[in-house]
């Protein structure tokens, strides 16, 4: 059996072969951390630090994950870069989770401008990486003129 959870709620219990029959394929930690370059540690922090639960969890109590969640993983780990917190990435994974699970009768304007709202904030990071990377470009030059 494989207990299914969303959002760290257990819900309904469907045996192995009940879960192979949907169209959500439930992978091992170590999967996917080999799918996303975070190490098993990193997706177990991210469980902890309420970044993001795993979509499941086996009787045996390993973490299952979704489609889905390595898609959001490497949304966080895409964050990282640009110098965006856990609890940041917290709020953006449940954004867009909201935004994936929203039926058409959902107002999701409020989460809409939240995700717009990190856009704009993950345009401005970008641009000053760019200039940071202007100036190591100018380092280097200056290294190889010796």
């Amino acid at each position: 059996m494989v207990r299914l959870y969303r959002h760290g709620r257990v819900g309904a219990q469907v045996s192995n072969e009940e879960a192979a029959g949907t169209s959500e394929y439930l992978m091992h930690i170590g999967e996917v951390a080999e799918r996303t370059g975070l190490s098993v540690k990193t997706i177990r922090d991210y469980d902890a630090a309420e970044v993001l639960h795993p979509s499941g969890r086996t009787d045996g109590g390993f973490r299952l994950y979704s489609e889905d969640d390595v898609e959001r993983l490497l949304m966080v780990r895409r964050m990282k870069p640009l110098g965006f917190s856990l609890s940041e990435a917290a709020i953006l994974v449940d954004a867009v989770r909201v935004l994936d699970e929203a039926n058409p009768e959902m107002d999701v304007t409020a989460v809409r401008a939240r995700v717009a709202a990190f856009i704009r904030d993950a345009e401005t990071r970008r641009e000053r990486l760019g200039g940071q990377l202007e100036m190591v470009d100018e380092f280097l030059e200056g290294l190889r003129a010796h």
